[in-house]
């Protein structure tokens, strides 16, 4: 490389690692070939350039990078930001089509009925492919007047209830509340069961709203509130005589005849009361509030769980207690549901055990809505209903009749009724005097408003 270097006439040199020499050529550079007979070594060939040459070649080099990097940086550039924006065209549109408009919804046409069918007949295991109407939350609100206090219709332990007005007809809106224990799984738990049950006596889901931190389930609207808001009411309750009271019995029962037996899926509803009774214009009765209910198998009959969920006064002692369930649980909350409807009072603490004080004393006519006596006629009905309600209610729930057993001694006059045993809670005016259950060392959380205290059989 030195003797090239400095001999102005070498254009070119390499080094013969076969014959160990170095080679060098001098004036027009015509031929190579004295390096292509090697066998087995390869030769590097260098070619002496003019410095100016070199660093010319290093400009242009340089000046080609910088014009690909000005055209690649804004190319690229570009195409980021115009992807950006077309995705964010398209997820706004996506978020404007994600609701329906509530005000829009034609309430004359039932829910599909037919994929409904569908669903339902594979069980569980399909419920989630049940689909159900999403509306906007704007439009929710909307028809709600964003939710006015003008527009609320009751208030139950998972957040206010307010009647929506559309362009033909009205809705009942349940809006879940922040502060409340339901969240999505009871809220999906609801929309699907109710949405894959149809029946007459079953309150019906027309869709939901599921935006942000809002959960809101939107029903058929029903005229007349609920069954407490009348029956616990000394003027209001003048409205449902004796006829009326029949026909709201008689249909809560058939709506839980279905539930257990006549639906696909077998569910025991679990929060049965007053309040979750909705009446429609002709005063018919409709359950609703799924949200605590639950799907058994075919071959199920009970099942336990450690978290209690339902209402104080409605619930069965194995449930309360145990944690035990079935449609027997149900069968009790239904008895007391219908000794309140035959009373005229709420279940507090002290119904069930007045009640069988005054029935085991030959004093059964004591217990009734003194509404219900201007028509003696229909008093042995009522005493009837009200060995039935008993029977209902009895501590052991093997003794206590299934629904079809209920619907049968409702509708035929003629059946003779056994004699009910002592209900599951009895009011005792001292203490308890059953044994704690295990894992319950306190019973106080079940005294009633007056302080009143339960004894656990």
């Amino acid at each position: 490389m030195s003797a090239c270097s400095t001999n102005c006439s070498c254009i070119a040199y390499a080094y013969d690692h076969r014959k160990h020499e170095c080679l060098v050529w001098e004036g027009p550079l015509l031929n190579v070939k004295q390096l292509s007979e090697d066998d087995g070594y390869g030769n590097d060939f260098y070619l002496k350039l003019d410095p100016s040459e070199s660093i010319m070649k290093g400009h242009k080099n340089t000046k080609v990078v910088g014009l690909l990097w000005a055209i690649i940086i804004p190319t690229v550039s570009f195409a980021l930001v115009f992807s950006l924006l077309v995705y964010c065209a398209r997820r706004k549109k996506e978020l404007k089509r994600k609701g329906d408009n509530l005000l829009l919804l034609d309430l004359t046409i039932e829910s599909n009925s037919s994929e409904l069918t569908e669903s339902s007949r594979h069980g569980d295991s399909r419920r989630g492919k049940v689909k159900m109407p999403l509306f906007s939350f704007a439009s929710v609100s909307a028809a709600t007047g964003n939710f006015s206090p003008g527009n609320k219709l009751g208030e139950g332990g998972f957040g206010p209830v307010y009647k929506g007005t559309l362009q033909r007809g009205d809705v009942a809106v349940k809006r879940l509340s922040r502060k409340s224990g339901q969240g999505w799984e009871e809220l999906k738990n609801e929309a699907m069961l109710i949405a894959t049950l149809q029946h007459k006596n079953l309150v019906r889901l027309l869709g939901c709203c599921i935006e942000g931190d809002e959960k809101i389930l939107v029903y058929e609207y029903m005229p007349n509130k609920s069954l407490d808001f009348f029956i616990f009411d000394a003027e209001k309750r003048k409205i449902l005589d004796w006829g009326k009271r029949i026909q709201i019995i008689q249909g809560v029962a058939q709506g839980l005849l279905y539930l257990h037996q006549y639906s696909r899926l077998r569910i025991i509803h679990r929060d049965l009361k007053a309040s979750n009774i909705l009446l429609d214009t002709d005063m018919n009765p409709k359950i609703s509030d799924f949200g605590m209910a639950r799907i058994f198998g075919g071959n199920e009959s009970e099942a336990n769980t450690s978290r209690i969920v339902g209402t104080q006064g409605y619930m069965s002692p194995e449930y309360l207690m145990q944690g035990v369930f079935s449609i027997k649980s149900d069968v009790f909350s239904f008895g007391v549901l219908l000794l309140e409807i035959l009373s005229g009072r709420k279940n507090t603490g002290q119904l069930l055990g007045y009640a069988w004080e005054l029935w085991s004393s030959d004093k059964g006519s004591d217990i009734v809505d003194p509404l219900l006596l201007v028509d003696m006629s229909s008093m042995s009905m009522v005493l009837r209903y009200i060995n039935i309600a008993l029977l209902c209610v009895q501590e052991s729930a093997a003794d206590r009749p299934t629904m079809s057993d209920v619907v049968a001694m409702l509708n035929n006059d003629s059946t003779v009724l056994p004699y009910p045993n002592e209900p599951g809670f009895l009011f005792v005016r001292s203490k308890v005097k059953a044994n704690p259950i295990s894992g319950v060392s306190d019973l106080s959380y079940l005294k009633n408003e007056t302080d009143s205290i339960f004894e656990g059989r």
